[in-house]
């Protein structure tokens, strides 16, 4: 089917272009939600009446999306889930999660502005595209973490999942670290008695 874009879409094309889509995705998205219109003769016409409208809204929008842009960009979110000792969540962070943790930090975000290819399965900070406009794309940090403080380390750029192994190998050190001591004072004790 052909379609006339009332705005960009992307992948797609630019606000005015004539596209061929198939059938279900004009009549289950485009035209639904308002973003393309049939590509008839009076469809064309009634375009070009509308066109000046059309891209005044769109500036408009592109503007206030902006703006939001300006401050969104760079927020850092919070998810507080249970893991494993790996850092493989037990669960995941989906879009829904994300969206209602910048809803909840003050900000209007839908969650299908929030683009991930697929969910976030492990602890750490991960970068999430939000998309405010078709031609407007933030980035906002998604900060896994198993508590509050762990998180905070991760802010500040500690990986806590190796932060772990290293203690795990100063612990190993020392405990033999105390045992050659104790070997050599045991040693001395005992050439001492001789």
């Amino acid at each position: 089917m052909d379609v006339i874009l009332l705005e960009r879409v992307a992948k797609l094309g630019q606000m005015g272009e004539v596209v061929k889509v198939r059938d279900g995705y004009a009549r289950n998205f485009l035209l639904p939600k308002g973003k393309a219109l049939r590509a008839t003769k009076d469809n064309r016409s009634r375009f070009e009446t509308m066109k000046i409208e059309l891209e005044a809204r769109n500036l408009e929008r592109r503007k206030d999306a902006e703006s939001v842009a300006a401050t969104l960009n760079g927020q850092i979110v919070t998810m507080v889930r249970q893991a494993g000792e790996s850092g493989q969540l037990y669960g995941s962070v989906s879009t829904r999660d994300i969206a209602e943790a910048l809803v909840a930090a003050g900000f209007h975000v839908d969650r299908q502005q929030v683009v991930l290819n697929h969910p976030i399965k492990t602890l750490g900070l991960h970068g999430v595209p939000v998309i405010l406009h078709p031609e407007v794309e933030v980035t906002v940090q998604a900060n896994v973490a198993r508590n509050a403080e762990e998180a905070e380390r991760q802010a500040r750029g500690e990986d806590v999942r190796t932060a772990r192994d290293e203690d795990a190998e100063i612990e190993a050190e020392l405990a033999a670290e105390l045992a050659e001591v104790a070997a050599e004072v045991a040693a001395e004790e005992g050439g001492a008695e001789d």
